[in-house]
């Protein structure tokens, strides 16, 4: 891709886009030429995928845990490649810590679970007669696990569901499951990484094609239409959640409905899919001519995700990358510590195939990093009633520190590298 600096100001994007302020903005040029970036895109192997049980199963055994229970969500999808929604029929997968995986599923979609269940074969199937419980029951006293021993449970298991096979199995001991889970998912292989950066390049190039269709009077939901029309020219799926002048300064937006100004500030946030795997990037210009105050706060900003991004590096604690982005700002005089104004919210969290995982930088995280962790890198600073800056971009760490996948934001008035 052609290496671009797209500068907004209010004259140029005014002139992108030929409809009047009143109408829905028409899709611009930049986003028509838009052509698929899905060559290339290598999605996990079941090899992989075997090599994760295993490491599982060795997670387990340090741990004290005989198996693992998951229902559908993104843990099931890492271990398997299956792809479940969770329903009042009862679906769920249970991962011995020897022997085959076994799959319980409702009789009534015993079809559909034989052309979706992966790396087991292993598919038993409930009728309302019989009910699931005691069919997780039988199938875990199957795999040798007796009295007294420990399952953990997923984080994403529901409450009845774990309630319905205590109940059936009252002998067994229950716990969580997140030492395994997230022990495995927090570290990324090549290959995810590989995920990770195309998704990023993706949500790039469908923020800077839609970037080009700002204009004044065009309200926030034009803006995210416009990026997710980009998205799907793109070949995926995305969204964003898009918010201008005062209303910047809410980290999760505003349905406030909202019109575009001159002088406001311009923030975008969110991302795109990639076989699963999430991007999350937030961007923060100016429409028109910045105020020194403005230009100010940015700057203060980009420095604050500097500081976070210097911080990352093997061996050091989480807690210890927040503290350095959030010095940044409470030296400048905001907060102090979560208080606006200033950054109400920790610096960053972990991106995976879930956009929000395993770990944080926050206070109190003591994690320490270690190579093939991946997180968001975006501290925030909050003025209500003025304005908000926060500044976006997913890294992933190395033996040599924090990488980012993306290029940070030059300046105010450009929003990419």
């Amino acid at each position: 891709m052609t290496r671009r600096t797209f500068i907004v100001t209010a004259s140029s994007a005014a002139a992108a886009v030929a409809a009047p302020q009143d109408s829905a903005p028409a899709v611009p040029d930049s986003i028509r030429d838009l052509k698929p970036m899905t060559d290339g895109v290598q999605p996990i192997t079941d090899d992989e995928r075997r090599a994760r049980i295993e490491k599982a199963r060795r997670l387990m055994r340090e741990n004290k845990l005989s198996a693992v229970v998951m229902e559908g969500g993104s843990s099931m999808f890492y271990f398997t490649g299956t792809r479940w929604p969770q329903s009042d029929r009862v679906f769920a997968l249970i991962l011995p810590i020897a022997g085959d995986l076994v799959w319980i599923a409702a009789d009534s979609d015993n079809d559909r679970a034989e052309k979706a269940v992966h790396m087991s074969t292993d598919l038993r199937t409930w009728t309302d007669t019989y009910g699931p419980y005691k069919l997780m029951a039988e199938a875990l006293k199957d795999r040798k696990i007796g009295v007294g021993a420990t399952v953990g449970m997923e984080e994403r298991v529901r409450f009845g569901v774990f309630d319905g096979l205590r109940q059936a199995a009252p002998n067994l001991q229950y716990a969580s499951a997140t030492p395994v889970t997230a022990g495995c998912r927090m570290i990324k292989s090549p290959a995810e990484i590989a995920l990770l950066q195309r998704a990023n390049d993706v949500t790039i190039a469908a923020y800077k094609a839609a970037f080009t269709g700002l204009r004044e009077g065009m309200t926030q939901r034009d803006m995210s239409a416009m990026i997710s029309a980009a998205y799907r020219a793109l070949g995926f799926q995305g969204n964003a959640m898009v918010s201008f002048g005062e209303y910047t300064a809410f980290p999760h937006g505003s349905i406030t409905p909202q019109k575009l100004r001159e002088g406001d500030f311009v923030l975008v946030d969110d991302g795109c899919t990639v076989e699963g795997y999430q991007s999350d990037i937030t961007r923060t210009v100016i429409f028109g001519k910045p105020t020194q105050r403005q230009r100010d706060v940015w700057a203060l900003e980009r420095k604050a995700q500097d500081a976070a991004l210097a911080a990352a590096k093997v061996g050091a604690t989480c807690e210890s990358v927040d503290y350095a982005a959030r010095k940044v700002i409470t030296d400048a005089g905001f907060g102090p510590d979560y208080k606006v104004p200033g950054l109400p919210h920790r610096t960053g969290h972990g991106i995976g195939l879930d956009g929000h995982e395993w770990t944080n930088f926050v206070r109190g995280n003591k994690t320490r990093l270690e190579p093939g962790m991946c997180f968001s890198d975006e501290p925030m600073i909050a003025i209500y009633g003025e304005f908000g800056v926060r500044l976006e971009d997913c890294l992933h760490i190395t033996e040599n520190g924090g990488r980012m996948f993306t290029k940070q934001s030059p300046a105010i008035d450009q929003a990419f590298g």
